[in-house]
């Protein structure tokens, strides 16, 4: 099984409400993936709720295996919402592992 753990900052020229609406929908468009790239196992999103941390948003989602990590990076409503994601975006960090 992979593990797949991404976190991200947005820029912090964003307006704060516009951030927050943008961070739902994004959350909610990732989560939707579930149903949607038969090689994803499971999906979590969390919107940080802690101002002493730097990054907004993180996401944990596992695979049999790299393959299907592959599949859903390439999957094209996967790369959707991550253009949503992008046009915010300032840092991304992201660890595969497995386990």
């Amino acid at each position: 099984m992979i593990k797949h753990i991404v976190l991200f900052k947005m820029r912090d020229d964003i307006e704060a409400a516009h951030k927050k609406n943008e961070l739902a929908e994004i959350k909610q468009g990732l989560e939707n993936l579930i149903n949607i790239v038969p090689t994803l196992r499971s999906m979590e999103v969390g919107i940080n709720c802690n101002s002493s941390e730097k990054f907004d948003l993180a996401l944990v989602a596992t695979f049999d295996d790299l393959k299907g990590l592959d599949v859903y990076a390439n999957h094209p409503d996967h790369l959707a919402v991550g253009k949503r994601i992008r046009a915010m975006l300032d840092v991304r960090a992201c660890n595969d592992f497995e386990y």
